[in-house]
């Protein structure tokens, strides 16, 4: 068995981009990737401007004349001030371009006016309450960088640069199924013997929230001839298929058998829990993902295992999912496997800490919509309360 590390690398080493690139409005672009770098155009902001309402002016004409100027203009935003004549000083307003010949701010709290003069704040400082040109971007700068996804505040970033169209790897298309006799679509009634198939829409969530594409390709019947069929029909159809079930070694999982007669078959077992009989391969050159069967074990392994190998395909520069550092609420001896637990961030007297759902079974699906984080533990480490630990956030 490969270990999760080792199975993470692989996937990411025989990955390759799969979508082509198009070109679409900045407005549609959140949850995209980009598929070049964003190179900026124009300082942000252009010209000094105004951290706030108040006076500009200079400060040695300020100094030299106990505070007390004449207001000589005003400068509200969106106006080209002109210059500043000696021994004033303007009234200016928040996001105003700055008038040469000043060189700081005075808050108008601090300010009163009097006959058209001010009475300045004393305490003001050269540069102070100003916004310097290029502060926030300079011409030149690489603002962005292929393979990142776009979210608001990248949106905001682009927009900011005057640019209304931007170049992105076009969505990945994932086609899903799910293998077995029992299962049964929601809004039907169970007979004896059936379960609602809730990987399904699972994983087409989870699709979703990665920005791909997912072609929903249904149930497939326990047997070899329907489990070939809908294989090959799902591998002209994406650019990568994925199945829930049927990879591991019951006389009623097919889907690894019939990989390996239609394509190829890399690894199919990984040292993880829950999970274990996770296949990887292609049909027909499309990369396949083979998922387990239970619920839990399908949400942990495509969030640890198939989502690099996705955000890889779809040209994402950053594919490993980011854990982050918690405090152990719990105790919990090590596995012979590297466990993924399902707990979530709780707040307490002392700060966050960290708990895990009481019956970690791989089919308790409610664990996970109960929780929040994947809490990481290693191969025969043993977790005490106030550990530090490693968490994955979803």
């Amino acid at each position: 068995m490969l270990t999760v590390d080792q199975a993470i690398n692989a996937l990411i080493e025989q990955s390759s981009v799969l979508v082509d690139v198009e070109s679409i409005s900045v407005t549609e672009s959140s949850g995209r990737v980009l598929a070049e770098d964003v190179i900026a155009s124009i300082d942000v902001p252009p010209a000094d401007n105004s951290a706030m309402d108040g006076y500009t002016f200079c400060y040695k004409d300020a100094s030299e004349n106990q505070f007390i100027l004449a207001v000589s203009q005003r400068i509200p935003a969106g106006s080209s001030p002109t210059r500043l004549e000696s021994g004033t000083a303007a009234r200016i307003f928040t996001g105003a371009e700055i008038p040469e010949g000043a060189n700081c701010v005075a808050m108008q709290e601090n300010c009163s006016e009097i006959d058209g003069s001010v009475v300045l704040d004393s305490k003001a400082v050269i540069d102070g309450n100003i916004r310097p040109r290029g502060q926030d971007v300079a011409s030149g700068a690489t603002i962005l960088t292929k393979g990142r996804h776009i979210r608001s505040a990248e949106m905001g970033l682009l927009a900011s640069q005057g640019i209304n169209k931007v170049s992105v790897y076009q969505r990945l298309k994932v086609a899903v199924f799910s293998t077995g006799d029992e299962l049964i679509e929601p809004g039907h009634k169970l007979q004896s013997g059936q379960i609602y198939n809730s990987n399904q829409p699972m994983l087409m969530g989870l699709l979703k929230d990665l920005g791909m594409e997912c072609i929903d390709m249904g149930t497939v019947a326990d047997n070899a001839a329907a489990t070939e069929d809908i294989l090959l029909r799902a591998s002209n159809k994406a650019d990568v298929v994925i199945s829930a079930g049927g990879v591991s070694v019951g006389e009623e999982d097919y889907v690894k058998t019939v990989v390996e007669q239609l394509g190829t078959l890399d690894f199919w077992r990984v040292a993880i829990k829950p999970g274990k009989p996770l296949a990887f391969g292609s049909v027909n050159q499309t990369p396949f993902i083979g998922l387990p069967g239970n619920p839990a074990s399908v949400f942990v392994t495509f969030s640890v295992l198939a989502t690099p190998f996705l955000l890889s395909s779809q040209g994402a520069s950053s594919q490993r999912a980011s854990m982050t550092q918690g405090r152990a609420l719990f105790d919990r001896n090590g596995e012979s496997r590297e466990v993924f637990l399902r707990g979530r961030l709780v707040d307490g007297d002392d700060g966050c800490g960290v708990d895990i759902y009481p019956n970690q079974s791989s089919g308790v699906l409610s664990s996970v919509a109960w929780g929040n984080v994947l809490v990481r533990q290693k191969s025969g480490e043993n977790i005490r309360v106030n550990d530090t630990i490693d968490v994955l956030i979803y």
